[in-house]
């Protein structure tokens, strides 16, 4: 419960008011003593008599009748045209009624939002049949930094300028949720095809081919080298519709994963130090943190029959 910043009584004080009241103290004196008007105190030592400590919550404003409600026929009309996308100034002119009153009446029907009028997309979850299906890809920016930040030290002064960004570059195999990643000094097309390969030779030690990634329209995955590198290894690469992030949402929900349990997880005292700890995060994502779309069990119990080489490929 919302209670006013200037008032003098919460419900334990009014509690502690009506059992002065009814313990026999006068309604003047207890009123004083609380600092409220005789009147106030009254007025909660009425509504404990009558309904108990229940009683003594703030009660709502809205009024129990309207006393000319706008006649329901009137408000279909309104909802008719806001589906029409008419604004709520334009619905007020046709409809001749206050434009505060249409207002009102849209928000009441969750309709005075644009996004409102959309129907949501229906989530539809896939999963390739195998390992190797499907490859998603994706980039993170990250902000390189020399020392612990001010949030853990609470200088502000304390900071080293000009460190520059490096970029996570991620790879989440769609039926195992294998993953692989890189940080890189940036997000050009040199750099997807210097992870595409390495991301490849990562997945070929485990016994799997990849036969298809999934990207979105950067720069670098459009370009000629990212384009060469997928026909030499026969890998038919499909592009995600613009604007449309969860398409790829297992990098995306992979890239959340990263942040919250590796790259903000430790008060690393440099950038440097943050990088160092990806290969042991990775190591520990894939072979021993449970999963939940894989039922608690952990990636690589779902990467075929040399699940082990990854214990080797780290070593």
């Amino acid at each position: 419960m919302d209670i006013h910043k200037n008032a003098r009584l919460t419900p334990v004080m009014r509690y502690e008011l009506v059992q002065r009241v009814v313990s026999g103290y006068r309604l003047r004196a207890a009123a004083a003593a609380f600092n409220v008007s005789p009147k106030t105190a009254a007025k909660w030592t009425r509504r404990f008599l009558q309904f108990g400590r229940s009683g003594l919550y703030d009660r709502s404003s809205r009024p129990h009748r309207l006393y000319r409600p706008t006649p329901s026929p009137l408000v279909e009309q309104v909802a008719q045209l806001r589906r029409q996308r008419w604004t709520g100034s334009r619905i007020a002119h046709a409809l001749t009624l206050s434009p505060a009153t249409v207002s009102r009446i849209l928000r009441r029907l969750r309709l005075n939002r644009l996004r409102d009028l959309e129907p949501a997309p229906p989530i539809v979850r896939y999963e390739h049949p195998a390992p190797g299906d499907l490859l998603h890809l994706d980039i993170k920016k990250l902000g390189r930094f020399g020392c612990v930040g001010h949030r853990i030290h609470g200088d502000r002064k304390r900071h080293v300028k000009r460190v520059g960004w490096e970029y996570f570059h991620v790879a989440i195999d769609d039926h195992s949720r294998l993953a692989f990643s890189q940080l890189l000094l940036n997000q050009q097309g040199v750099s997807a095809v210097s992870f595409l390969e390495a991301a490849l030779a990562f997945y070929h030690q485990l016994g799997i081919r990849i036969r298809r990634v999934l990207t979105d329209n950067g720069p670098c995955y459009q370009s000629r080298p990212f384009r060469a590198v997928c026909q030499k290894h026969g890998i038919v690469h499909i592009r995600t519709r613009p604007y449309t992030p969860r398409t790829n949402g297992k990098a995306e929900r992979f890239i959340q994963t990263a942040l919250r349990e590796w790259a903000y997880a430790h008060a690393y005292p440099t950038s440097e130090h943050r990088r160092q700890h990806l290969p042991c995060w990775l190591l520990q994502y894939n072979c021993h943190r449970p999963h939940a779309s894989l039922s608690g069990a952990s990636p690589i119990s779902r990467a075929g029959s040399n699940r082990n080489n990854l214990l080797i490929h780290h070593s």
